[in-house]
């Protein structure tokens, strides 16, 4: 990639909001130079009507469920819960192939793009092919996620779930699950050759024609995902977790009532507690749906600094519960937001909905920003800060040796019209029906434009394929 400079009328930055800002951004995809009360220079890209921000990650996403949005909104014969919605979804995953996954997963980044998120943590779980029968490569859909990113060359931080047991009870995985199940053999398979698969570079598994331009693999990631403590045998996820001492640990942990009413008649204590208790837990975990905890949980959770992983759509769609964010960040606690299941792809609904939850549990407004602050710029501090830890991505900030992760909102649309500064944030995230955002650059690759993602119609034309394939045979 080529070095360039970007000039705006107006940026947040590390210490607020700034005029007349330049930045110069290097091959490796990183800021070098950040200056404010700057002049254009020649070659500048003129950020006219903008103001330039950094883009978020988005901490959890499932790409193929993408593909679900809009079928599963059907009242069943019985009552229905997240436990109903999962047979749903083991029904439709018997017939996706890793091309099916490829083309899903593209349409979710892409309108991940498109919503103004820089990178994404992929919790990656369908392994093998239906029936459980292993592929000859074990990371061939690691490899369908991985051409995907190229594709739509947002960032990405792969996360090969580890999925062994069938219940806390340590049964056998059985039915749909087979395609995720593994031991700790063949784990240790699946992930190593998943990060070949990142080593290599991204051409090598494009799934369409299109293709960014030259790709750094600087901003690839891999970390581990113990898919949920009702998945993974107490032996495994310790060996696990100490065979891979450093990168992201993603966790499914206490999302739904049953969950945790499992958990603590096989294990003698609630999930969160049982993990805080047997597990050094610090910053590179990152916790996905901490849904039900207690308040000693909730107060023993944030002195760890690990993130809190919340996903307000989903998990409002799901019925999950509402997590109990203002006492979590009082108590310091770190959080980020994701896309989870991806039936409604929008980060500032994701923040919305956040705090929103936070008001009708409460009864108070503007829950989750401190005194004369605006809750917009709390909120989106937060996804910055926390999606950026939880993907162990160097992002986040508009500042020098940072990955170029950029967003800019169109400050000439009629939602933003009048407003300044945090108000801005506050207009995107609370009042704006149709986005603003207008650019999208990931460590330095630009995704967006106009409001559009660059390659939307070869990416739309695969999904389109794929979805028509897959509803024909599921």
């Amino acid at each position: 990639m080529r070095p360039f400079s970007l000039h705006a009328p107006l940026a947040l930055l590390r210490g607020g909001w700034y005029r007349d800002v330049r930045v110069l951004i290097g091959e490796d995809g990183c800021l070098e130079d950040v200056r404010h009360d700057s002049k254009p220079a020649a070659g500048d890209r003129r950020l006219s009507g903008r103001a330039l921000l950094p883009a978020p990650a988005n901490l959890h996403s499932h790409g193929f469920q993408r593909a679900l949005a809009g079928r599963i909104q059907r009242h069943g014969p019985g009552a229905d819960s997240f436990w109903s919605w999962r047979q749903l979804m083991y029904r439709f995953l018997a017939a996706l192939t890793p091309e099916m996954i490829g083309a899903i997963t593209a349409q979710a980044q892409m309108e991940m793009c498109e919503a103004g998120y820089g990178a994404v943590a992929e919790f990656h779980y369908l392994h093998h092919a239906p029936g459980g029968r292993a592929y000859a490569d074990p990371a061939q859909t690691s490899q369908s996620i991985i051409g995907a990113a190229e594709d739509t060359g947002i960032g990405l931080t792969l996360l090969p779930v580890l999925y062994a047991a069938g219940g806390a009870d340590g049964r056998a995985p059985a039915g749909a699950q087979l395609r995720f199940a593994c031991d700790a053999d063949g784990y240790g398979r699946l992930w190593a050759a998943a990060a070949r698969s990142l080593k290599r570079g991204p051409d090598a598994y494009s799934t369409s024609s299109y293709s960014t331009s030259a790709y750094s693999t600087g901003d690839w990631n891999i970390g581990i995902a113990p898919h949920s403590l009702r998945a993974v045998p107490r032996p495994l996820l310790d060996e696990v977790v100490d065979a891979h001492p450093a990168g992201p640990v993603h966790i499914h942990i206490a999302e739904q009532m049953a969950e945790v009413d499992e958990i603590e008649h096989a294990w003698g204590a609630r999930p969160v507690a049982w993990l805080l208790d047997h597990h050094d837990v610090d910053r590179r975990w990152c916790l996905v749906h901490a849904t039900h905890i207690n308040d000693e949980e909730c107060h023993r959770l944030a002195a760890t600094g690990a993130v809190a992983g919340l996903c307000p759509i989903t998990e409002a769609d799901l019925g999950d519960g509402v997590f109990p964010a203002a006492a979590f960040t009082a108590a310091s606690g770190r959080l980020g937001v994701g896309t989870d299941s991806n039936i409604g792809i929008t980060l500032a609904g994701e923040l919305r909905l956040l705090e929103y939850s936070q008001r009708l549990t409460l009864g108070q407004r503007n829950v989750l920003a401190r005194a004369e602050q605006a809750t917009g710029r709390a909120l989106f501090d937060a996804a910055l800060s926390g999606g950026a830890a939880a993907l162990g991505r160097n992002a986040g900030a508009i500042e020098p040796g940072r990955l170029a992760d950029l967003l800019t909102l169109d400050t000439n649309a009629v939602g933003l019209h009048g407003l300044n500064g945090d108000e801005l944030l506050d207009g995107w995230i609370f009042s704006a029906l149709e986005s603003p955002v207008a650019e999208v650059w990931s460590a330095g690759r630009q995704t967006v434009e106009a409001g559009r993602h660059v390659a939307r119609e070869a990416i739309t034309a695969g999904y389109r394929k794929a979805l028509d394939e897959l509803m024909a045979v599921a």
